[in-house]
């Protein structure tokens, strides 16, 4: 019913008509290949935009379907009426579906531009249902289709990544509604028109369809190009959050949860890190703890375990790595501070505890250093820090 399909059959030359009659059952068949894929495509994946995509295809089919009854009933007075508007309407809700399937793909605006969407369809429908031949059917649909997909892809431009593929393929769609549109009014001018023009226009409206054809496989590979980019930037976004609750679980797990220092499951990733540089290795063991514990009870020693923590963390620098390293044993690996300076500290950290303890809970202890040279083996100096710390708790 659009193009050359508006003009009166008497009127066309028969090879011309075999042409079109053939050009729209390779639509056809066509548009039910497209429309049989969206379905499947939207059963797997459960996508909103997928449904509106769905729908938009079933309208344009139903369209087409529309166009092959009324040449095999040739109906008149109100029932051409009723065909005409249902024609317009399910035009209208082609390309309103797919503007709004694009919408919600890029997730602006959906929700406010919805409400406006639903016009235009009205509108294509009211309109249909008011013209009384094909002729003037052909002169209004066209140039309104035309102006539909002009102004969505405009719309769709305004969108980010695959959606804007869309947005080409209907600003193309709709250059070729206007070509129709021109070719339509060519082959209705008058007897004194060029005729090298009206034959074009007459050639052009027999393949219509096939170009329908190709622009509707057009819209469709734009459709799934949007898509693509859909689902790859929710891939990506998804593996975003993935790393970062990975990244939140492992600082949970190398955390000790009673004095909120690392633990040893941290230690391999802090010697990595510092190998290179090298570093200082202090190794803490609080004396007579298990006489806290005894004499006091757990939850003293507990609170003891916290001071301690709570010490290294204001005589250290923030970027040394304190670790709990088991029971009552602590470590500090200083990358790059001197062995002097490392004195200074642990003398402030004496002091401190000194000052801190309430009642017979009082907190010393013992320490040993080692260094890990820059490449060295961060066993070997781990356990060097060691031995120097029961050296210093047997002096």
């Amino acid at each position: 019913m659009q193009g050359y399909a508006a003009l009166p059959v008497a009127h066309w030359p028969g090879m011309e008509l075999l042409l079109w009659q053939w050009s729209v059952g390779v639509q056809w068949t066509s548009l039910a290949m497209i429309t049989v894929f969206f379905l499947v495509l939207e059963r797997s994946l459960r996508l909103a935009e997928l449904r509106s995509w769905v729908g938009a295809w079933f309208a344009n089919l139903l369209a087409l379907g529309i166009t092959v009854l009324y040449w095999n009933w040739r109906p008149s007075g109100g029932t051409f009426r009723v065909i005409s508007a249902g024609y317009m309407g399910a035009k209208a809700a082609f390309g309103v579906l797919l503007i709004l399937g694009a919408l919600q793909m890029g997730r602006q605006g959906c929700a406010a531009t919805r409400p406006f969407l639903v016009g235009p369809v009205v509108l294509f429908a009211l309109s249909g249902a008011l013209l009384t031949s094909l002729e003037a059917l052909g002169t209004l649909s066209n140039p309104s289709m035309c102006l539909l997909f002009a102004v969505g892809g405009f719309l769709l431009l305004r969108q980010g990544g695959g959606v804007r593929w869309l947005a080409a393929a209907m600003l193309l769609r709709a250059l070729l509604f206007f070509l129709t549109s021109v070719a339509f009014v060519l082959t209705s001018a008058a007897p004194g028109a060029a005729r090298e023009l009206v034959g074009l226009a007459h050639s052009f409206l027999s393949a219509h369809s096939f170009v329908d054809t190709g622009a509707e496989w057009l819209l469709a590979l734009a459709s799934v190009i949007a898509l693509s980019d859909r689902v790859s930037s929710e891939l990506r976004q998804s593996n975003r959050e993935l790393l970062s609750a990975q990244e939140d679980l492992r600082r949970i797990v190398d955390r000790d949860s009673l004095t909120a220092l690392q633990n040893q499951r941290a230690l391999p990733e802090v010697f990595r890190r510092v190998q290179p540089e090298g570093a200082l290795l202090l190794f803490f063991d609080l004396d007579g703890f298990k006489a806290i514990n005894d004499r006091h009870g757990h939850q003293a020693g507990d609170e003891c375990l916290r001071r301690f923590a709570h010490g290294l963390r204001e005589c250290f620098r923030p970027g040394d790595a304190l670790i709990r390293y088991g029971g009552d044993e602590f470590l500090v690996v200083a990358p790059g501070l001197e062995s002097g300076l490392a004195e200074e500290r642990i003398a402030r950290l004496r002091e401190r505890l000194g000052t801190e303890g309430v009642g017979e809970a009082r907190l010393e202890f013992s320490v040993g250093m080692a260094p890990l040279e820059p490449g060295g083996l961060p066993a070997a100096a781990l356990r060097a820090a060691d031995r120097a710390m029961y050296e210093a708790k047997g002096a």
